[in-house]
């Protein structure tokens, strides 16, 4: 099996110094290619979500995972104002019994799309977040969110993969380096929670009078 990491663009430097500025400086003009299309997009898919009372499910594998995790705590618990809808976010790798319970029966590749086919409901979102963009369990979740009638939103990188074409919308960090597409992703991630909450602390997300 290809360690992903042969597939990084590694920056020459001489120092821990020089390959920090080199990294960052990636990061910056990364972000600064975001289609800010996608992001409003994206924002957009979200709030319609929240005012109907849907649900937003996420996954991801490895770095993807934590991303999908902190997603959920910042998008569930940072976004809750009084007299505003919650916004109702489920991790499917964050029970780790669920997870592999799945996994191990149904076969890793379709340890997100089982759950979504139990879990998931008409009008629901699914946000998929993976680097290549052609993890199999990720895909395999972005075609049962399509069969159940989801929304579904991905984070890519790299080439964007396989998920960037099955998404409804893609919000594509446009680098050859994990460490800054996940970076990528966990800012864009973190922007949306901030302009959620700032929303529902306005009265302006989806009031509940």
């Amino acid at each position: 099996m290809e360690d992903p990491r042969s597939k990084n663009k590694i920056f020459a430097a001489s120092s821990v110094t020089e390959y920090f500025n080199q990294y960052i400086e990636a990061l910056h003009q990364s972000l600064r290619k975001i289609d800010p299309k996608s992001l409003e997009s994206a924002f957009a898919v979200i709030r319609e979500a929240v005012k109907r009372g849907n649900r937003i499910y996420v996954a991801g594998n490895g770095g993807s995972a934590s991303i999908s995790d902190h997603l959920c705590c910042d998008w569930m618990k940072g976004t809750r104002a009084p007299g505003s809808k919650p916004l109702k976010a489920h991790s499917l790798v964050g029970n780790v019994a669920v997870f592999s319970a799945f996994a191990n029966d149904y076969g890793y590749e379709n340890s997100f799309s089982e759950q979504l086919d139990i879990l998931g409901e008409k009008g629901d979102v699914v946000v998929l977040i993976s680097s290549s963009g052609n993890s199999p369990n990720v895909i395999r979740a972005a075609k049962k969110a399509k069969e159940k009638e989801m929304n579904c939103i991905s984070f890519t990188g790299f080439s964007g993969g396989t998920l960037r074409e099955l998404s409804d919308v893609n919000v594509y960090v446009e680098f050859n380096n994990y460490g800054i597409v996940e970076d990528g992703h966990q800012a864009v991630m973190h922007c949306l929670s901030q302009y959620l909450a700032l929303l529902a602390d306005q009265g302006n997300l989806a009031s509940t009078l």
